[in-house]
């Protein structure tokens, strides 16, 4: 079964690694949510926060699955975290993928950021904290498909 998933990171330092993900995902035959041309995020970001979290939403809206793309410094960003929460609440799948390992426009890697799941107390949920992989070294542009099918049986809610 084809999962709409959304994909949430850092668009600052990670939108070429992202795009990597998302473009393997589409060819795939896949559809994704959670991305959107730098025109548009700049003039997102000119709103407050309660309109930031109803597009936020919006762009939630259809999806049985999030995946968060986790860069050097995804940990400590809020709407990274609003995303998590938000998903949650909803009931999507959740897991992580590590994006550091792969090379943006420039040719360069980066170091690996904190996993941002770490953040919360999983122990009341069924399944404990999503499960995190690293799009390189565990075979992302194949496995991808199969993650999300897992985080969608395993929704994680209470």
């Amino acid at each position: 079964m084809t999962r709409r998933t959304f994909f949430s990171f850092r668009y600052k330092n990670d939108s070429w690694r992202a795009g990597i993900v998302r473009n393997s995902w589409v060819c795939q035959g896949c559809e994704s949510a959670g991305f959107f041309d730098s025109a548009e995020w700049e003039e997102v970001k000119k709103k407050n926060d309660s309109e930031i979290e109803k597009w936020i939403d919006s762009q939630l809206k259809g999806t049985s699955v999030t995946v968060v793309l986790i860069g050097a410094d995804t940990y400590d960003k809020k709407w990274i975290n609003y995303e998590i929460l938000s998903s949650y609440n909803r009931g999507n799948g959740l897991l992580g993928v590590y994006v550091h390992n792969l090379k943006n426009q420039e040719g360069k890697t980066t170091a690996k950021g904190k996993n941002p799941f770490t953040k919360w107390d999983w122990s009341k949920t069924k399944t404990g904290m999503p499960k995190v992989y690293d799009w390189v070294e565990n075979d992302g542009y194949n496995n991808i498909g199969k993650w999300i099918e897992e985080a969608a049986q395993q929704c994680i809610k209470v």
